[in-house]
């Protein structure tokens, strides 16, 4: 098993409050690796929102590679962050860790928001495919208001490696994963969370149903539905497939995999819905356990589990900070001051969805719809 923190709030924070509360879940992730995206930056890029975030790894050679590439489709560099790494034991750096904003090209600086994000998209697999061979280029995000820093190692000491106990690097919206390696080699684009076109999620469990959901996403023709390094990558693609390709709202992603039986989805008022996203999107059922974390593009986290509920999770805080988390010691960490018997403990039917700036906590159960 891995372990999950996220917090979403009014203000901005610190991902070092995450990687604390992944500390007090320590013995349920192993040391192979710690992912992390901010949402809602903060610090030196809260004067950046409109502009796109490249995220990732390159060696010295693959950075030339990144600027020529970059500089050839036309994108101007605005701002580089690098993170202030320091030698700690048990940590191999890498040759440049970075945040990247860039200006758009001008020929679709004045055109709508989905054909800019159609050339994010575009351009960051073009990046990930021209360094993939010999991991000089690796990317995880390049998307407006997100940033994302991932490497092998506890998550403890890659706070320490990255200095962001220092850092003035802050957001309100965070998400990290401690990892428990599951696969035969540790490769970076496995570690959560994962993110595509204003969409995250992280997960903590087994996905069995992986392969049939794997070649119904692959055999869509859509752009970024690719690699699958880790079979919890899927959580991430059906989120976006259900909301942004086919435009029904957050609580349907719970049906589309956890379909109900239809004797329970007679009794719901939206039945015809329900019944019509459990025939069609069929082979994105998933098979757990799983407990999911997520964000959409407009700041909503949602915390969602499988019918099997064979995952921890809760989420639990107060008006203006909420915590998502694997083990309510990673509450305590993060949100001490919370009234702890108010904490939400998701069971088979439900999702717990959190408003933007944390204001607002509902739980939508699958059987009343």
């Amino acid at each position: 098993m891995c372990r999950l923190a996220a917090l979403t709030s009014a203000e901005y924070i610190s991902p070092m409050e995450t990687i604390l509360a992944l500390e007090t879940m320590k013995e349920g992730h192993d040391g192979s690796g710690m992912g992390l995206i901010l949402k809602g930056l903060g610090g030196e890029f809260e004067d950046l929102k409109d502009y796109p975030v490249l995220s990732g790894i390159c060696s010295e050679e693959g950075m030339k590679t990144l600027d020529s590439y970059m500089n050839k489709i036309g994108f101007k560099l605005k701002y580089t962050w690098t993170p202030k790494t320091k030698a700690v034991k048990g940590i191999e750096g890498r040759d440049n860790y970075f945040a990247r904003v860039y200006d758009y090209p001008d020929i679709v600086k004045d055109r709508p928001q989905g054909v800019q994000e159609s050339l994010l998209l575009k351009t960051r697999l073009a990046l990930r495919e021209l360094g993939e061979k010999d991991e000089s280029i690796i990317i995880f995000a390049f998307y407006p208001d997100i940033l994302a820093l991932k490497e092998v190692g506890d998550p403890l000491q890659l706070g320490e490696f990255f200095g962001l106990e220092k850092s003035s690097l802050k957001a309100k919206i965070i998400l990290a994963q401690g990892r428990q390696n599951t696969n035969y080699a540790i490769n970076l684009y496995a570690c959560h969370p994962f993110f595509i076109q204003g969409y995250g999620t992280m997960t903590n469990g087994e996905n069995t149903a992986f392969v049939p959901i794997r070649e119904f996403l692959s055999g869509r023709n859509i752009p970024g539905y690719i690699g699958y390094n880790s079979d919890s990558e899927v959580f991430c693609h059906i989120l976006h497939y259900t909301c942004r390709q086919l435009g029904y709202p957050l609580h349907y992603y719970k049906d589309v995999i956890t379909p109900l039986k239809q004797e329970e989805i007679a009794n719901r008022p939206d039945h015809e819905a329900a019944s019509f996203l459990k025939m069609s999107l069929r082979p994105l059922c998933i098979d757990g356990p799983n407990c999911v974390i997520g964000f959409t593009p407009d700041g909503t986290c949602f915390m969602v589990q499988d019918s099997k509920k064979l995952r921890p999770g809760v989420v639990g805080g107060l008006n203006g900070k909420y915590g998502l988390m694997s083990e309510e010691c990673g509450l305590d960490s993060a949100i001490p001051e919370r009234e702890k018997s108010t904490d939400i403990f998701p069971m088979k039917y439900d999702m717990v969805i959190i408003k933007p700036d944390a204001e607002e906590v509902t739980v939508w159960n699958q059987l009343h719809g």
